[in-house]
């Protein structure tokens, strides 16, 4: 007898937590050329007075102190951009949208609701000056 799947959220995943609670991922990008990026995972964020300078502050500040990240603590992070959403379209690139700079958070005083945050946003925290290398010549390099 076939077995029937009915107890399954009918609720998408980016509506599925209050924004006072949501789930991120923060894509933290040491190296552009190498494909070299590990997920942050940050919880019970409120989107609602979450600001962008403070979500990098969180972000800095978990790198800092959470095992497993000391290979990205001497990397100077100071961008963060909107990877994708919930149910929304990825990119290609394996390493960072770049397409739509717009989508860079340039505010550190807007809130995370401001720049369009929902529950399950992906975002990619990482040096603004090495991005703007990047974008000129976007050529990988094998890794070692």
């Amino acid at each position: 007898m076939a077995t029937s799947y009915t107890d399954f959220s009918e609720v998408h995943t980016n509506l599925a937590r209050p924004k006072t609670s949501a789930i991120l991922t923060v894509r933290v990008i040491k190296s552009f050329q190498y494909r070299t990026e590990r997920s942050l995972v940050l919880s019970d964020i409120n989107l609602e007075t979450t600001t962008v300078g403070q979500l990098k502050e969180i972000s800095g500040q978990a790198i800092q102190t959470r095992s497993g990240w000391k290979p990205y603590r001497n990397v100077e992070l100071d961008t963060l951009k909107l990877y994708s959403q919930a149910h929304g379209a990825k990119t290609t690139n394996l390493i960072i949208n770049l397409d739509h700079d717009e989508w860079i958070l340039d505010d550190d005083n807007k809130t995370l609701v401001e720049a369009g945050f929902e529950n399950e946003t992906e975002i990619s925290f990482f040096n603004r000056d090495s991005y703007e290398e990047f974008k000129v010549n976007p050529e990988v390099s094998p890794s070692q």
